[in-house]
């Protein structure tokens, strides 16, 4: 089977690592025919928007696409790209593994017993973007408004921030949870909110979860406050299996997990709607290395695993994975980051990572 697939090159250090993820997954065995788009700090230069129609059509074409890190330009009047990809495309769902790879370096004493999946919600909450900006004259209608309605008052020079959280969003997620554990064999949910004191918004959130796990009695179930949660994960990580949260908890949790793990450079992710899926390193562009062949391309190949798995090519996504804990853990064909010591002088650089991953698919 051809699989068609956008390949989003991004800026900065994207287009390298996009180029390295492509040469290690097409290695595995897939046949795929990529699309290749851009979208970024160039591509605004010439069409005046970072994400042009073109990129979300082929998308939308493809229903499939792995994307390389992006820069938002200043100035461009998109809060973010990412965001705008998502809310685009539905992409309600962000998945985001953490798991422990030998040769990584971590700071707890038991790295391996970390094997953590983030279940972000993605289009809610405070990422939303409905704002209102300090002293403008519909912020200063909306603080009288509150007043009217609620009684408490809130500072005139206050901007406003709206966190809309929906039974239909909630209940989506939640049950997106459930079904990725399911099919994965995982055991536990967690749903995290701060609901004793937002309770009519994170407190929504709970109930659906409540309602929700009534469906999945096979499938453990609780419920945990956000703040006591970052706590459990640092000390008790291995009590934690499938976690869903909503939009902004999930953001931060997600990173505190890659942390564990031994941080964003390890970390892939996954955008999931119900019509499309896009796959991401959620790292940064990092501009200032661009073009310098030194940045660790591990997640996003890490990425096009989740990928794979998502195209029911579970083999060449096991055979990928397989090869890419390997080379990590004999630490010898890796980038700086993943050395001892940060200024080793046997790291090597992005193309010789993956041509070291590529060896490996080939020998085993």
């Amino acid at each position: 089977m051809v699989h068609k697939i956008t390949l989003i090159r991004g800026d900065g250090v994207g287009p390298e690592l996009a180029e390295s993820a492509k040469r290690c997954i097409d290695a595995a065995g897939v046949n795929i025919n990529w699309e290749i788009v851009d979208a970024g700090l160039d591509v605004m230069e010439k069409e005046g928007t970072p994400l042009p129609d073109s990129v979300i059509d082929s998308i939308k074409r493809n229903k499939v696409a792995l994307k390389a890190p992006i820069t938002t330009p200043i100035g461009s009047g998109f809060r973010s790209v990412n965001v705008k990809l998502r809310q685009e495309l539905d992409l309600y769902a962000c998945v985001r593994p953490c798991r422990y790879y030998k040769g990584v370096k971590s700071l707890l004493n038991n790295p391996e017993v970390v094997d953590l999946v983030v279940v972000r919600e993605n289009t809610e909450g405070l990422y939303a973007g409905i704002e209102f900006e300090e002293g403008k004259e519909k912020t200063k209608k909306m603080i009288d408004e509150i007043k009217n309605l609620t009684g408490r008052p809130i500072r005139t020079d206050s901007g406003i921030s709206i966190k809309p959280i929906s039974k239909f969003g909630s209940e989506r997620i939640v049950r997106f949870a459930f079904e990725y554990t399911k099919k994965n064999n995982r055991k536990k949910v967690t749903a995290i909110t701060k609901s004793n004191i937002m309770k009519f918004s994170d407190g929504l959130f709970q109930h659906m979860a409540d309602e929700v796990a009534k469906k999945y009695p096979g499938i453990g179930f609780e419920h945990k406050l956000i703040d006591n949660m970052c706590m459990q994960l640092v000390q008790k990580p291995e009590l934690y299996d499938v976690l869903v949260l909503p939009n902004l908890y999930g953001d931060i949790v997600s990173d505190l997990c890659a942390g564990l793990v031994g941080g964003l450079g390890i970390a892939p992710g996954a955008n999931i709607g119900d019509k499309c899926a896009v796959f991401e390193a959620t790292h940064g562009s990092a501009p200032k290395y661009k073009g310098l062949n030194k940045v660790n391309p591990t997640a996003l190949i890490l990425s096009g695993v989740l990928m794979l798995h998502h195209l029911e090519e579970h083999e060449a996504a096991k055979k990928l994975e397989n090869s890419v804990a390997e080379v990590i853990k004999e630490g010898k064909d890796v980038t700086y980051d993943l050395k001892p010591a940060r200024g080793d002088p046997s790291a090597v650089g992005t193309k010789e990572m993956a041509d070291a991953i590529i060896k490996k698919i080939k020998y085993d």
